[in-house]
């Protein structure tokens, strides 16, 4: 092996290693039982929780208008339909 393949051969399993190694550690963790999931935020969770009934609180309303709307061009589709025949 000749100096360039030499070098060639050291980055490659350097960079190999340099990638690789973080992974390796995070496994290793992970079934060692070290990793810890972040505590939730409380008052995130509160706000989170008010604007999602605020949302709730406008969809429902907007379904109101919907209905509404259906209703009011139901009376004038059947008012413009003529009067069947007996």
């Amino acid at each position: 092996m000749n100096a360039p393949e030499a070098v060639a051969a050291f980055m490659f399993f350097g960079g190999t290693f340099w990638v690789l190694r973080p992974v390796a550690a995070a496994v290793a963790k992970r079934i060692a039982g070290e990793h810890r999931r972040a505590e939730p935020d409380h008052e995130e969770t509160a706000a989170l929780r008010e604007d999602l009934q605020q949302v709730r609180q406008e969809l429902g309303e907007l379904a109101e208008r919907v209905d509404f709307t259906e209703r009011l061009l139901a009376q004038q589709r059947d008012a413009a339909l003529p009067k069947p025949r007996p």
